[in-house]
């Protein structure tokens, strides 16, 4: 069957405001060269997917420049290709003009002139807070075999009440079909089964809930769609036993990113075979150690200075380790300055940050310290 794909880039902006400031959460920097979307696009483009869109709200500028023509995913095509979609396209959204929407089911409705005028029968739905390599080959086979109106990807994790109340729980029988859901539920704990956000449908049956939704002001496609209609709608689990993060906050920012320090994490997320993660190329030389620079378990991407001592951290592309400096448990984004006899320990730089000579910051694994974009201390 043919499979066009929707991303939504802002929705989840606000579990991530010191990051999504200027930009969206779907242009998040991750592991040195990537960002946030990279995963849902490299994720359809391995599965064959090639007409994607991306609806945005706000502060997409840096997405678009990210995106580009789409050519480094190989989606540099007049025929489909990929696609922003800016917001407020359709009467749907006119009548309710907020500046920044992050209803799932409310982008949608922005997206509905688009989406009609695809050619596809099937939808592939994916967020862009969620962190994993997984086949949407397999998982479309699935939605397909099964007969399914809605399938939905899904991992078994070990939640804490804490951590429960970040995510959605889908309860399921034993042929997969979904049974009940729970929304940021707070009085759980256990092995549960949580969503991706990474979901297939037909575009039919797409189009037919977004015109729903518009006659009965429905904004939530969790408690709106699949739960109301749990019944009536053949819902179906498929399970994805791969490398999963999902990022709500500064903190769980900060854990992921230093998993990948873990070869084992690098390897189910990175490396697999025939399922590259695909990004933006840029043209740096190589990473240039001086006499006397000391590095270790840490990942350095291109164009890099290091006369200072890196250890346990994630260093973006050309970035500058003055002499003396000491950058231990950090992670540094592209472009930035470390001074003479800087310190840093739990910190996050965002892009082109400047630090003086002499600069020491500390944070905590739990409470990163964080240093906002184009900031000098």
């Amino acid at each position: 069957m043919s499979v066009t794909g929707i991303i939504f880039s802002n929705i989840h902006d606000n579990n991530l405001p010191e990051l999504t400031r200027l930009r969206t959460m779907a242009s998040v920097p991750y592991g040195c060269r990537y960002r946030f979307i990279d995963f849902a696009l490299s994720n359809m483009v391995n599965s064959k997917v090639t007409s994607i869109g991306i609806i945005t709200q706000a502060n997409y500028q840096s997405l678009a420049d990210h995106i580009g023509t789409g050519k480094d995913w190989d989606l540099a095509s007049r025929a489909g290709g990929i696609k922003l979609i800016p917001p407020n396209m359709t009467a749907f959204a006119q009548g309710n003009r907020r500046e920044y929407v992050t209803s799932r089911l409310e982008s949608m409705k922005s997206a509905t002139v688009y989406i009609a005028s695809r050619k596809e029968e099937l939808v592939v739905l994916s967020d862009c807070d969620v962190i994993c390599n997984v086949d949407l080959g397999d998982m479309i086979d699935f939605h397909t075999k099964t007969g399914a109106d809605i399938t939905i990807a899904v991992k078994k994790m070990t939640l804490t009440p804490e951590t429960a109340m970040k995510n959605v729980v889908i309860k399921s029988d034993k042929d997969g079909r979904m049974t009940d859901l729970l929304v940021y539920p707070r009085d759980i704990s256990g092995d549960h089964d949580i969503s991706l956000n990474i979901m297939v449908l037909r575009r039919d049956k797409l189009l037919e809930i977004i015109a729903d939704a518009s006659a009965h002001g429905y904004t939530s496609f969790n408690t709106d769609v699949l739960l109301k209609n749990i019944n009536s709608y053949k819902i179906m689990s498929y399970k994805y036993d791969g490398y999963f993060a999902c990022v709500s906050s500064l903190s769980e920012y900060y854990s992921c990113s230093m998993e990948l320090l873990d070869p084992a994490v690098r390897h189910a997320l990175l490396e697999i075979k025939d399922r590259p993660v695909y990004t933006k190329v840029r043209n740096s030389p190589p990473t240039r150690y001086t006499e006397g620079s000391f590095v270790r378990n840490s990942l350095l991407a291109d164009g890099c200075v290091v006369s200072g001592h890196v250890e346990n951290s994630i260093i973006f592309r050309g970035v500058t380790v003055s002499e003396g400096a000491v950058i231990k448990n950090s992670i540094v984004m592209q472009g930035s300055f470390i001074g003479r006899n800087c310190s840093l320990n739990c910190a996050i730089l965002d892009k082109n940050v400047m630090l003086k000579d002499g600069v020491n910051l500390s944070g905590h694994q739990s409470i990163p310290f964080y240093v906002a974009k184009n900031s000098i201390v």
